[in-house]
């Protein structure tokens, strides 16, 4: 039977590699490497990067495919993504069939963790529950943004003894600062946090984590916000593409 490898492979930084995560490529018959057209080549390049540098295991090979494009006019947000899963599971199969043999291991290389807003993991569901292809798979995990975000800022994730929330943009009024204390925000297309009137609240930002790209900004949001939103503007039109993720907090360890 196939087998498939779902491996997170951190946030942009080969080192961000486990060790679990280079045994895993070295296990792999086909290393799977998706491409998101010219804009997000740096994506596919960090890829190939990481094979080219930790796979030492002779007669794998790579296959690289074109993820197909999100159509979200005349839809809902829930049916533009449900639409987009179907077409990515469809691809997958055709991967599976036409590129890795009855007992061939398969790997599919995840950027940051595949638990953590991606979804590899429900795609790899839907193509096993069509039933034309069979297999195993199993998930390895991976550094996250939201780490290396932390990292870079030398901040714990959480205030002492407090829960934290992990939203999206279009999320975040529902939770933050009312709600709870630490929100972690990702999926941002519309720059929520500049909405947040609050002036005890802080961000703490960062794009391009774990690349020579990486950006961080931090302080109060009201001091700082209009900053983010040039400096995200600026390199956004300058890249073509960007990944960022935010903390925002209000209070201090053992402030009740």
């Amino acid at each position: 039977m196939r087998h498939i490898l779902v491996i997170g492979i951190g946030a942009g930084n080969p080192e961000h590699m486990t060790i679990q995560a280079i045994n895993a490529l070295n296990r792999a018959d086909v290393l799977f490497i998706p491409t998101k057209g010219a804009k997000k080549a740096e994506l596919a390049e960090v890829r190939r990067e990481i094979c080219g540098r930790y796979v030492t295991r002779s007669g794998s090979r790579t296959v690289e495919f074109a993820v197909p494009v999100r159509r979200t006019e005349g839809r809902s947000y829930a049916g533009s993504v449900d639409e987009w899963h179907a077409s990515i599971a469809a691809t997958y199969e055709r991967l599976l069939e036409g590129e890795l043999g009855e007992d061939q291991t398969g790997a599919f290389l995840v950027w940051g963790d595949p638990m953590l807003y991606d979804s590899t993991i429900r795609i790899i569901e839907r193509v096993r529950a069509r039933g034309r292809v069979s297999f195993e798979f199993e998930v390895i995990p991976g550094i996250t943004s939201l780490q290396a975000l932390c990292a870079s800022h030398r901040i714990p994730l959480n205030l002492v003894g407090k829960p934290l929330e992990i939203t999206t943009g279009r999320r975040l009024a529902e939770s933050f600062p009312h709600r709870t204390e630490t929100a972690v925000v990702m999926l941002d297309g519309e720059q929520a946090f500049q909405h947040i009137e609050d002036s005890e609240a802080e961000i703490y930002w960062g794009a391009y984590l774990g690349t020579p790209d990486e950006i961080v900004i931090s302080g109060r949001l009201a001091e700082v916000k209009d900053e983010i939103l040039k400096t995200r503007a600026a390199v956004r039109e300058r890249m073509g593409w960007i990944m960022d993720i935010y903390l925002l907090r209000k209070g201090a360890d053992f402030d009740d």
